[in-house]
This record gives structure tokens, sequence and C-alpha cells, in this order.
């Protein structure tokens, strides 16, 4: 993980250059895993930092964003860093930030504080890609240690006893301070409760306006229902002022949420005129579409200063870190069954019209082929369902393809209202070497925003522990950025043998064309009485 030559400056990696990881050997990765958790341990829920600092936000695997962090965060001479949280998922070197973070932590304990974020625990690593990552880089060995380093991070920081640092935000349930001193971080978190609320709150849509006439926040409130997450609380205005004057602090820093800039600076307080609230987000173009900068706060000598740069160049990976040919079957798969129903169509549009064969013509081909007009039906319908398989399989691959395709790119989503919203159209010719989809509909911030809402929520899912649910290598699986249509109608754990199962026992069919033209060639075909076995034949 670490780089392949030594640094000048022990927190950079020559980001700028692209220098190839070195993957660290699963020993020496469980070894760093191990010692910053019994470390982490150590650490008080509520841990007391010191200026000068730098502050940073969400991070989502984006390890050559973090080395460029490092170049605009400043060294360590004179300057320690806070981290707000959400080291993993999303981006594909979710391993790589977290060891190195790790090491950072060991190497420079007084330097470095860890906070948790909303994607440090088991479900929504599961649920994105960090699992998968393990799985593929090392093994579930380090993932499990991973997830037991998750519940040793601390939640919350103070910085020279005047901001309140969170990945997320406040609760109902957080009156002082001592609630966040004397509550149980070692485990994984509920969808309710102080420690869900201060990983997954949010300021309230309209944060700092609620007092206005066209505001939706009913009068005097605190705390509301957070749809867009699933789980725990918007927090409004007041809410933010009455937490900080009951606990004599100036101000919020808190991550969790993509900015444009790579922060935002919310209503200040009517006693102290300093931001209640200050969102901090340092993952440049996320998931490589979002378009945004990244920041981090600097604050020394009591002054705050936002320092932002832009993403840097990184290595591509494919989807759910699947190889090429096992990405691209479905697409494979798709092509043939096109160039079967190519094949089989034979009629023209006007020929699918007509109208049935006269009598005469199936008594004449029923004496011919000396069979009973009730076996020239079974015939008839058993060539007819043939040819509505083929165009069965041909909606399976065209699924798979969308699912592909959903997994590297952003896709057209509903958001909480069920309304649909901007996103990547997804249909047949949805890859295609005209171009890429993305760069012509997600074309800003808001159009990422939108199409990434649904991947807010707090998943809810079963797992399929059933033997004919065991996971599949030869397809794609699900995306992991998109909750999958396919997914949530048929059940997670499908693999490739049962939807092919499961769409050849169909009845019923979309296609009007495919229909037609299996009638056509199935009342055309000359009916040659039963199939004889195949023939052997000795060559000389």
């Amino acid at each position: 993980m670490l780089m392949n030559r030594p640094p000048t400056n022990p927190l950079m990696r020559n980001s700028t250059s692209l220098t190839l990881l070195a993957k660290l050997k699963e020993e020496h990765a469980l070894f760093i895993l191990q010692e910053t958790s019994d470390m982490l341990k150590q650490e008080a829920n509520l841990v007391d930092v010191k200026s000068p600092v730098t502050i940073c936000g969400d991070i989502h695997g984006q390890y050559y964003d973090l080395m460029k962090l490092f170049e605009v965060g400043g060294s360590l001479n004179d300057n320690c860093y806070l981290f707000l949280g959400d080291y993993v998922d999303r981006g594909c070197f979710g391993i790589e930030c977290l060891l190195y973070l790790y090491a950072l932590k060991l190497s420079y304990p007084t330097k470095f504080v860890l906070l948790r974020g909303n994607h440090e625990c088991r479900h929504l690593t599961e649920y994105f890609t960090f699992k998968r990552e393990c799985l593929h880089k090392y093994s579930e060995h380090v993932y499990e240690a991973c997830i037991d380093s998750f519940c040793a991070l601390p939640v919350a920081a103070l910085v020279d006893s005047k901001f309140f640092c969170v990945h997320g935000g406040i609760s109902p349930e957080l009156n002082t301070l001592n609630d966040i001193a004397t509550m149980d971080r070692f485990r994984e978190p509920g969808s309710h409760g102080l420690l869900c609320d201060l990983l997954w709150a949010d300021p309230v849509s309209g944060f700092g306006e609620e007092d206005k006439p066209n505001s939706l926040v009913p009068p005097g409130s605190t705390f509301l229902h957070n749809a867009t997450r699933g789980c725990s609380y918007f927090y409004t205005y007041a809410a933010a002022c009455q937490f900080l004057e009951r606990t004599h602090l100036l101000g919020i820093i808190r991550g969790h949420e993509a900015q444009d800039n790579g922060y935002t600076m919310f209503r200040k307080t009517p006693t102290k005129k300093f931001p209640s609230v200050i969102t901090i987000f340092s993952a440049p173009n996320y998931l490589d579409v979002y378009h945004n900068r990244g920041a981090v706060i600097k604050y020394a000598n009591k002054n705050i200063t936002i320092r932002q740069y832009n993403a840097s160049s990184h290595p591509y990976w494919l989807p759910n870190f699947m190889d090429a040919f096992t990405w691209s079957l479905p697409f494979v798969g798709a092509k043939i069954t096109e160039m079967l129903l190519a094949i089989l169509s034979i009629c023209s549009e006007e020929e699918l019209t007509e109208e049935d064969s006269s009598e005469e013509e199936e008594s004449r081909a029923l004496a011919d082929a000396s069979i009973s007009p009730a076996d020239y039906q079974q015939r008839r319908q058993q060539i007819k369902n043939k040819i509505m398989a083929v165009g069965r399989m041909q909606r399976v691959f065209q699924l798979l393809r969308e699912e592909s395709e959903a997994a590297s790119e952003l896709v057209a989503t509903e958001d909480i209202s069920g309304q649909p919203t901007a996103g990547l159209r997804v249909g047949s010719d949805a890859l295609s070497v005209q171009g890429n989809q993305i760069s012509r509909n997600i074309r800003s911030f808001d159009d990422a925003r939108r199409s990434d809402l649904m991947n807010e929520r707090l998943p809810v899912f079963e797992v399929d522990t059933s033997p004919s649910g065991s996971p599949t290598t030869m397809f794609p699986p699900p995306s992991m950025r998109l909750p999958s249509r396919r997914a949530s109608s048929m059940g997670e754990g499908l693999n490739m043998e049962m939807l092919i199962k499961k769409t050849l026992e169909e009845d019923e069919d979309d296609s009007p064309i495919v229909e037609r033209l299996a009638e056509r060639i199935a009342r055309g075909r000359r009916v040659t009485g039963r199939p004889q076995p195949l023939k052997r034949h000795e060559t000389t």
C-alpha cells in the first residue's frame, strides 16, 4: 500500500506522479490493524485536540486525493490532523487509505486523531464496496480486523474547547458532552440512538431560514425525521444554537455531505456571531462524477482558513473490482441473443400481420405428417415456446447489461418522493462507442447529487443464506453504488443459473414483435413428425 520510493515528506507519497502502490503483505496489514485498534481503544469517546490543527472531511477511498490533502494540509512540525470519518467505501482505494492513516496514527499518535464515520461499520461496508475490496485484495480475515478497528474509533472531538467536531451532527439525546463521554461506542451502530445520530444526522434543508414564511419546517422545531437518510434526524438552526449555548461552544464542524466547493458555512449564531455549523468534505470529484472541489479547515492562532484543492488522477478499476472478461459477458450475451432473433426474423412486418394459414393447408400438412391435430398443436406450441425463450433470454442479458453499467456510472433513479430525477439514461445503447454517457448526462454537482440520492440512505436488506442463493463469480453482482433493480425485485443473492431459470419459466413477454414472430414461425414451419435421434456414420 505504501509507495515504492521514499518520500521527502512523511505524509506525502508523490500523488502527482501516479507511482504504483506496492501491496502490503497480509501479515503486515493485520499487524497495522491490530496495533491501531489497541491504540484507539485507549482513547476517550470525546477526544481533546489542541490547535494548530487541520480538520479533514470524508475521504471515501480516494487515496490519491488523500496525498493531495497532505500537500495542502501542511507538515507535522507545527500541525496535527483531525479526520472526521468515512475513510472507506465508494472509492476504489479504501484499504489503502485506511492502512496508510492507521500507519500514520501508529507513527505519530498525538499528531493524528481519527473519528468514526457512518461508513465505518459492517452494514454499509457489506452493502457498498469495501468488503468486496478487502476480499479482492486480501481476505475476510483482513476485513474482520477492519471492522474491529472501526468499533474502536472515537466518535467526536473538541478543538481548543471551542469546536464540536463530529461526522454527522447532534442528537435530541445529546444534552451535555458527558452523554458522549459515558456512551458505549464499541459496537455496530443501530438505526437510532445517540451513536446513530452522531454519525448520520444532517442540518435541515434551508438551515438558518426556518423562520421565513416559505419555510417547510414547522415553527419551533428542533429535530425532524431524516427521510433522506432513512434514519436519525435533521437538526434545525434552533437546535444547533441551543446545543452550543448549553455546552458553551463556538461552533459545530462536521462532514458527511458532499459539498460543491468542498465546504459550507451555515448561518452564524446570534450571540457569538460565528457559523453555527461548518460542513467540510475532502473527497474532490467524488465518485469521479461530482465535479466538486475538496477542502480542509486549518485552524491556528484563533484563525480559521479554508484550503481547497482539485482532484488528482488515479488508476482505473472496473466496478466492484471485476476483471474485464467478467464485466463484458452480459454485453456479449445480449449481442448473441440479438443475432439469434435476427436469424429467426425471416418474416417481414407484413408477413407477421398476415392471417392464419387456411384450414386446407393445415389439413394437408397433418395428412402428410400422419399426426393428430392435438399433436400438431403441441408441436406448434413447442416451437413457439422456444422462440419466446430466445426473446426472454435477450431481456435477461439486457438487464445484466444495465446492471453492469449502473455499477460503473450513476443512473437515473427516484427521490424519496417517488419522482424521477436527472441522471444517466440506461438502455440497450447506453454504453457504446459513440461517447461516454456520463459526460453527456451528469454535467454538474447538482446532477450527480440527485442521481446519487438513494445511496445516501441507510440500506435495508436481508442476506440470502440459502444454498440456492450462493453468489456467483461468472456474472457481475448488482451495483454497489445504486440499489439494484434486479435485486430489489427478485431478491438478493440471485446467481446466473437462477436468473435464467426464472426468466425461461415466465409466461408473459413484453415484446409483441417477438411473440408475433414466434407465432408466425410456428405456423409456417412444415410439420415433419416427431424428431428422430441423430444417426452415427462411420468415416473412412
